[in-house]
């Protein structure tokens, strides 16, 4: 599904007043509260936008170190390898890529120790020939989609 410009109006509102209510909303932004309530019902329905637990920090849960992990896998073995990968709760994310390596996976830790256990489970998933581990030292940007989300409102 490809949002509109109503849509990222809403989205844009949300992101300044995330507790808004759909009546409240359609106030802010002049539109009908069916309108709005519409919206909202079909971002749920097809899952548009991310779960809660994305909006909070590892550092927050104790796991104040981060780091990315470029693994090769075994082709033949790739979705068992990414089975696995789920079931250690330090692994953040998984992305598949193309080029010298397959995966680029986020993992969080408590301390270096902690570290080198999580990176030690991560070489140990079947299918995994080898990894490199990259330390983040700062977050310069963080995730985010505001500005595109600012472009569209716009009608750009």
């Amino acid at each position: 599904m490809r949002l509109d410009r109503t849509d990222a109006r809403i989205l844009l509102a949300m992101c300044d007043a995330p507790r808004a209510t759909g009546v409240q909303l359609a106030n802010v932004l002049n539109l009908a509260r069916n309108t709005v309530q519409a919206r909202l019902a079909r971002w749920e329905q097809q899952k548009i936008l991310a779960p809660i637990d994305r909006c909070v920090s590892p550092r927050d849960l104790g796991y104040p170190l981060q780091a990315f992990i470029t693994a090769v896998v075994d082709q033949h073995r790739l979705d068992e390898c990414i089975a696995e990968l789920q079931t250690v709760a330090q692994v953040t994310q998984v992305t598949g890529l193309s080029g010298i390596a397959d995966l680029l996976i986020g993992v969080v830790a408590a301390d270096a120790d902690d570290l080198y256990r999580v990176a030690g489970l991560v070489l140990a998933v079947p299918g995994v020939e080898r990894t490199t581990m990259s330390v983040a030292m700062h977050e310069v940007v963080a995730y985010r989609t505001r500005p595109l989300l600012e472009q569209l409102a716009r009608g750009q």
